[in-house]
């Protein structure tokens, strides 16, 4: 792995030398995949990704409220397949609200509609009219071969899928997840936003035995884009990478105001790039609790050191990213965007 970036948020206890686990797409082999998001503009980000490289197969998207209502995020979600070309892509609409609490959106980054910052086509997609939670088993069951989810948002809707269909638990080969932190999070001290939407999802789906990769904030805040990427993504001559140009712009307003950071960090789209590129990601074999407390609602308790575990009767379990190659992830997702018309 070439050199990473260090992280503006640094943790003092280093990091064990741990190889990934999650499967590799390949042009020879595509990973079946399928996204659930909140779009957001990272979201939209990590879509494209998918529609663009040859070594993932996305078999549809379904759509949980986060970012903003469920409405909003449909819509957008929507909109961003018709940006991309992908007027057949299999949507659904999900959960309209976590499991057990009231919906805390995220405004305040990306707009009222949750996608501010540029003109969009109208909506496009196949509706799947029997909602996420159906599309999910719909396509897991039809696929020949186990599928990866890549869910971009709250855990809800994989939680439900969870809870309803046991019995293809066997056939989800793996999860990576945007969501968590070892270190800070981003709504409070404890949490990072898509676990403190709803963390009793979380809890469901870390409970669950299929394979997680968890891409927090230790690794998300690396993902950078800014005003010479922002340049790079117009110099694609294309509609996507003018829009995608634009939606950074807004997307950086917030990272200027909450972190004086000149970039902003495209978080979900690291989640299906490290399905495509095993040189992106450093990741470290740990085991991940879910805190459901209320002053420490949605903390991802990160513990990966083999004596302590060992003595809580703990095994580590979930790989959990804690680096990102930031140039390579910058390349990887500017060369994505410039493949659509």
């Amino acid at each position: 792995m070439s050199p990473l970036t260090p992280n503006p948020m640094p943790l003092s206890t280093p990091y064990p030398d741990s190889p990934r686990r999650a499967p590799l797409g390949t042009r020879a082999k595509p990973l079946p995949l399928i996204i659930d998001c909140d779009p957001g503009h990272d979201d939209a980000m990590a879509i494209a990704i998918a529609i663009a490289r040859p070594e993932l197969n996305l078999l549809g998207v379904t759509v949980v409220a986060g970012n903003s209502i469920l409405p909003n995020t449909f819509l957008n979600t929507r909109r961003v397949l018709a940006l991309l070309g992908a007027h057949d892509m299999p949507v659904a609409a999900g959960a309209a609200v976590p499991l057990v609490r009231p919906l805390f959106t995220a405004a305040y980054v990306h707009g009222e509609s949750g996608l501010e910052g540029a003109d969009l086509p109208e909506p496009a997609g196949r509706v799947h009219e029997a909602g996420a939670v159906d599309l999910i088993a719909t396509l897991v069951a039809a696929s020949p071969e186990p599928v990866v989810l890549a869910p971009l948002g709250p855990l809800t809707n994989i939680a439900l899928f969870i809870q309803a269909h046991p019995e293809l638990i066997s056939k989800v080969s793996h999860i990576s997840w945007m969501g968590g932190a070892v270190g800070e999070g981003n709504v409070t001290s404890a949490a990072e936003f898509n676990v403190y939407v709803d963390p009793d999802a979380a809890a469901v789906v870390f409970a669950s035995g299929i394979p997680i990769t968890m891409v927090g904030l230790d690794a998300t805040h690396l993902a950078k884009m800014g005003a010479a990427e922002r340049a790079r993504l117009e110099a694609t001559g294309n509609r996507a990478g003018r829009v995608f140009s634009d939606l950074l712009g807004f997307f950086e307003v917030f990272y200027q105001e909450r972190y004086g950071w000149d970039y902003c960090a495209i978080h979900d789209a690291v989640a299906v790039a490290h399905l495509v590129d095993p040189e992106l990601v450093a990741v470290v074999h740990a085991a991940v609790d879910i805190e459901l407390a209320d002053l420490q609602r949605g903390r991802t308790v990160v513990d990966w050191f083999p004596d302590r575990l060992r003595d809580r009767g703990r095994a580590a379990s979930v790989d959990v990213a804690v680096g990102v190659d930031s140039a390579r992830f910058a390349d990887l997702l500017v060369d994505a965007i410039g493949q659509f018309a």
